[in-house]
């Protein structure tokens, strides 16, 4: 990232920093941060017996699910499932993001609209990089992102955000219309009921859900006992990620869209998606479930890279892809290799502390990152300036010559 990159990011994070100061002191969160680690805590301890329940039930409420144990297998289901289109929309998902969903389909001669405005305007640059999970174009002033509208549409205009809004609405609802398939992600998977949960702001989820074929990419990370745990888990994500004690939107999907109006008989796709399939997807998440458990915890509201002294330096540089920050470097070692891991930031962090601080799960992100390191200087891969310092304080008790 460019220094204007950085400085548009970091006065984007004091914003929210500001906005959410008041609610994150209330009682009420420090209750519901209490429920939601409660919640996570037993999610991740029964996996296994959650994932079973939620297949099971999700396919009794009429979604197909698909199990995906790698990134390779995801894109091997969702491909066959769009191959005969020519375009799909898609909302914010870091889970598609992880997999390299875009650029796959694309690839594939398969336009992908995106349809969160932060998404779009992302799409729309060169770099295509995001620098928040929930705010992706953190990183863009007004005039930046008008520069980028100016060069896609070949017109003049202003620097003014509600000119640039309505633009890419229109841009996105014209492209949705021709668009069969939608692909969205889940922010929580309530196994005992079936059910997604998706939260937004902008109503484009709505607009997605609502095509003919609905497919959901999410975690198995993402899984809860309950809808209402599933919306607890919900509500405390929206609270740190945006200073809001509400969404503006909150989907539950729990089967297609169906009706019994004409004599009782149960017929599929009325307005909404007459087919829903959920990918479930690994990924690496069983592995760092016996390695790093606590990294699986996260809730995704990105307030750990909000306070980083290094992400407020390097910005989406610390990381890998949506995964941001030292979370992220840790995610990394799972959803890819030890390699990816050492160059998204793995000897980066300061070790500081501050994430877990500033962290709703109170993730020891600090500590799996130390571990990381060890296992990576074990296996050979480290700064060569590291070694060289190691090597000079084993030969004569000093990283100092002469």
């Amino acid at each position: 990232m460019d220094e204007s990159e950085i400085q548009a990011m970091n006065n984007s994070f004091k914003i929210l920093h500001e906005r959410r100061r008041k609610l994150l002191d209330d009682d009420k969160t420090g209750k519901l941060k209490e429920r939601v680690r409660g919640i996570r805590e037993y999610s991740i301890d029964h996996l296994e017996e959650l994932k079973v329940e939620a297949v099971e039930k999700l396919q009794s409420n009429g979604i197909e699910v698909i199990y995906a144990k790698d990134s390779k297998e995801a894109l091997t289901a969702i491909y066959a499932l769009v191959k005969d289109e020519k375009c799909i929309a898609k909302s914010k998902s870091n889970t598609a993001s992880e997999i390299g969903l875009t650029d796959f389909l694309q690839d594939k001669d398969i336009d992908v609209v995106e349809t969160d405005l932060g998404d779009r305007i992302v799409q729309f640059t060169e770099k295509k990089k995001s620098s928040h999970p929930i705010g992706p174009a953190a990183h863009l002033n007004l005039e930046e992102i008008a520069q980028v509208i100016r060069e896609k549409f070949n017109r003049e205009v202003k620097s003014d955000p509600q000119e640039i809004l309505d633009m890419v609405r229109q841009d996105v609802l014209e492209e949705i219309a021709h668009c069969n398939v939608g692909i969205t992600g889940a922010n929580s998977l309530a196994a005992e009921d079936g059910s997604l949960v998706m939260v937004h702001n902008e109503g484009n989820i709505s607009l997605v859900s609502l095509l003919d074929t609905h497919i959901v990419i999410v975690g198995i990370d993402k899984l809860v006992g309950t809808l209402e745990e599933a919306i607890s888990v919900v509500k405390l994500e929206t609270i740190y990620a945006t200073g809001k004690t509400a969404p503006a939107y909150m989907n539950v999907v729990s089967s297609p869209s169906k009706t019994a109006d004409i004599e009782q008989i149960l017929l599929n796709g009325m307005y909404g998606a007459s087919r829903v399939v959920v990918i479930l997807l690994d990924n690496g998440r069983s592995e760092a479930l016996k390695e790093s458990r606590e990294s699986l915890l996260c809730i995704g509201c990105g307030s750990c890279i909000v306070t980083c002294p290094v992400y407020n330096v390097l910005g989406y540089q610390f990381g890998y892809d949506r995964h941001l920050g030292g979370r992220g470097v840790v995610f990394s070692r799972y959803v890819r290799d030890k390699e990816v891991c050492f160059e998204s930031g793995l000897f980066t962090c300061t070790l500081c502390g501050q994430c877990t601080l500033d962290c709703p799960m109170e993730i020891p992100t600090n500590q799996l990152i130390e571990k990381l390191r060890s296992q990576s200087v074990k296996s050979g891969i480290l700064h060569q300036k590291h070694e060289e310092t190691a090597r000079k304080i084993r030969k004569d008790g000093s990283p100092f010559s002469g």
